[in-house]
């Protein structure tokens, strides 16, 4: 991630649309419907396609932090007997 560059702006964006969710929505997610969402958009100054792109890296960064968290990462399997000797 050395080189990775993210604009002031996305950060802005992302925090105007975190900033107009309520407090429930910030809690639980999961209840963040299709007019919720365009009401984040409203109230964010952004767009539904926006808001939904935000909410589906929050899905997959949850997801993928559970499965880290529970051991239940899909690892390759190494060829042979891996490090033992």
């Amino acid at each position: 991630l050395k080189n990775v560059e993210i604009s002031d702006d996305v950060f802005k964006q992302t925090e105007a649309i975190i900033n107009s969710m309520t407090p429930l929505e910030r809690e639980k997610p999961e209840i963040i419907d299709a007019k919720r969402r365009e009401r984040l958009a409203k109230g964010s100054g952004t767009t539904m396609a926006e808001v939904n792109k935000l909410m589906k890296q929050f899905e997959d960064t949850h997801k993928m932090m559970k499965a880290v968290a529970g051991g239940n990462m899909k690892m390759p399997k190494l060829p042979g007997r891996g490090f033992r000797r």
